[in-house]
C-alpha cells in the first residue's frame, strides 16, 4: 500500500496541480490539513481535495474560512492570516465551506493504530512541532509508531530510538528541478515526519512539498517539485490579496 502525504495546500492550485502530476503511483491520498487560506484558488483547490481517494484530516484555517473557528481563537491569528480568511470565506461557495466545515479533527488512524495522521500533533490539532519537548509529546499522545504532520510548512522529522530523539531532513542532491529522499523506517524506531507544504514552503525552497510512504516496504520518501509559482503570485496579486502572500512563494518563507 503506497499513500501520497499532502499537507499545507493553501489554495495554491498551481503547486497541488504539480504535486499530482509528479507523484508515483500511490492508492490512497492522505490529507494532513490547511486546504485552504493564504492562496488565490480556494474552490478549485477543495474541488481537487474532495475528490481524491482517501482521508482528510482539518487543519487551523480550514475551520477559520469556513467558520468553524471561535472568535477569539480567530483573533489569535496573524492579521494577514484573518484577513486571507475573511476574503477565503467570501469566496468560498456554500459546499466547499460546508465541506470543509465537516472535515475530523485529527488524529485519524488510516492503518488499524500503526500510523497517526494529524495536522499539529495528536496531542493538540494546533501545535507546532518544533522541539524536542514537542516531538516528545506528540509520542506519548499515541501508540502508533509514524506520526504524520503537517501545519509547519517545513519538510522533516525526528526519530526515536526510545532513547534519544534525533532530528532528521531530506538531503537533496540538487535545489533544482524535481528531486527526491528516501528515509527508511525501522521497525525499533518510531517516527515523527512532516511531508513538507504543498502551497506555502517555509523551509527556503520555494518548490511545492509531499511526500509518498510505502507501507510495505517501510519507507517514506520526500519529494521536492517546481510549479507555476509565477502564475500563483499573480493570482494572489489579481485577488488584491496582501502582497506577501505572492513574494514569500518565490522565497520559501
Amino acid at each position: 500500500m503506497r499513500a501520497l502525504v499532502i499537507s499545507d495546500i493553501h489554495s495554491n492550485l498551481p503547486a497541488l496541480e504539480s504535486v499530482l502530476a509528479a507523484a508515483p503511483h500511490y492508492d490512497v491520498v492522505w490529507n494532513l490539513g490547511d486546504i485552504v487560506g493564504y492562496g488565490a484558488n480556494p474552490n478549485q483547490v477543495v474541488h481537487l481535495a474532495r475528490n481524491l481517494n482517501g482521508i482528510v484530516v482539518r487543519g487551523n484555517h480550514d475551520r477559520a474560512c469556513s467558520g468553524n473557528m471561535g472568535a477569539y481563537e480567530f483573533l489569535d491569528l496573524s492579521f494577514i492570516a484573518r484577513y486571507a480568511a475573511d476574503w477565503t470565506k467570501e469566496t468560498l461557495t456554500k459546499e466547499n465551506a460546508d465541506w470543509l466545515s465537516r472535515l475530523p479533527r485529527g488524529p485519524l488512524s488510516p492503518l488499524g493504530g500503526k500510523v497517526a495522521c494529524a495536522h499539529g500533533s495528536p496531542r493538540d490539532e494546533d501545535e507546532y512541532v518544533l522541539s524536542n519537548l514537542a516531538v516528545s509529546a506528540a509520542f506519548r499522545a499515541t501508540r502508533a509508531r509514524i506520526i504524520l504532520c503537517g501545519h509547519t510548512h517545513g519538510q522533516f522529522g525526528w526519530v526515536s530510538n526510545r532513547r534519544k530523539l534525533t532530528f532528521t531532513k531530506p538531503s537533496f542532491q540538487s535545489s533544482a528541478g524535481s528531486v527526491q529522499f528516501e528515509l527508511q523506517l525501522r521497525t525499533e524506531n518510531r517516527y515523527l515526519l512532516n511531508p513538507g507544504s504543498v502551497g506555502q514552503p517555509r523551509d527556503r525552497d520555494w518548490r511545492a512539498a509531499f511526500a509518498v510512504y510505502d507501507d510495505d516496504r517501510s519507507l517514506l520518501t520526500w519529494y521536492r517539485v517546481p510549479y507555476k509559482v509565477l502564475t500563483a503570485q499573480r493570482r494572489i496579486r489579481r485577488a488584491q490579496l496582501p502582497e506577501v502572500l505572492a513574494t514569500r512563494l518565490r522565497d520559501g518563507t
